[in-house]
């Protein structure tokens, strides 16, 4: 059997089964979407973002890349953030990271990943600013988790950090960013930060909108 009939038959097997529970599933899906969170994580295939929290189809708007990153000059990610914040009013933005990471991993090494050097770099640069933290770790798998732990909470702060979340908030909508890290050996999900309007970060990262709140 070709892997594309596989896949086919196994979708069928899954809206049917979907459909003998409730015969209006799919119709009351294709209406429209009102997700309550956003998941922003690593686009590894063992991390399923629905199926480790039990949400259904509809309940949560994904993003994920390598080592779940939130770039600044990443207009995927970005784009992804501004619509489930200010079109689809999420109340939740999940960083979720995972331990024994294959991105963290790589990054932690010196080998050549060609054009992935180019998105490791953020982690390695992540990794050089905590380098002492990390050093004190001899064992190589809880050295990877402790940078997986570390990277969490980077990249929490780089998303309160943009003007997205920052304007939502100033607009009174309350979204709170979350730190999580998904236990890869036991399947759960450890909290490790949440931030909401009241947030403290660097002055130099706060935007003033002046007039332009006025018109929205």
């Amino acid at each position: 059997m070709k892997v594309k009939d596989k896949l086919f038959l196994s979708n069928k097997a899954w809206a049917l089964e979907m459909q003998k529970n409730d015969p209006d599933y799919f119709k009351k899906l294709a209406k429209d979407q009102a997700p309550n969170y956003l998941w922003i994580g690593c686009s590894d295939s063992r991390v399923p973002a629905n199926e480790i929290i039990g949400a259904q189809p509809g309940e949560l708007f994904v993003h994920r890349n390598i080592a779940n990153m939130v770039v600044h000059t990443d207009l995927n990610l970005l784009s992804v953030l501004e619509y489930a914040v200010n079109y689809l009013n999420v109340d939740h933005v999940i960083l979720c990271g995972h331990t024994g990471c294959g991105g963290i991993k790589a990054a932690l090494s010196q080998s050549n990943f060609d054009l992935l050097n180019k998105w490791l770099r953020n982690l390695k640069d992540i990794y050089y600013h905590h380098r002492e933290e990390i050093h004190l770790i001899k064992d190589s798998e809880a050295k990877v988790n402790k940078l997986v732990e570390i990277n969490v909470v980077e990249q929490v702060h780089n998303l309160i950090k943009t003007g997205v979340v920052q304007k939502a908030w100033k607009k009174g909508n309350n979204v709170t960013v979350h730190g999580w890290v998904y236990d890869m050996e036991t399947g759960i999900i450890k909290s490790l930060l949440e931030c909401d309007k009241n947030a403290e970060f660097d002055s130099i990262y706060r935007y003033d909108f002046g007039d332009e709140l006025d018109s929205l």
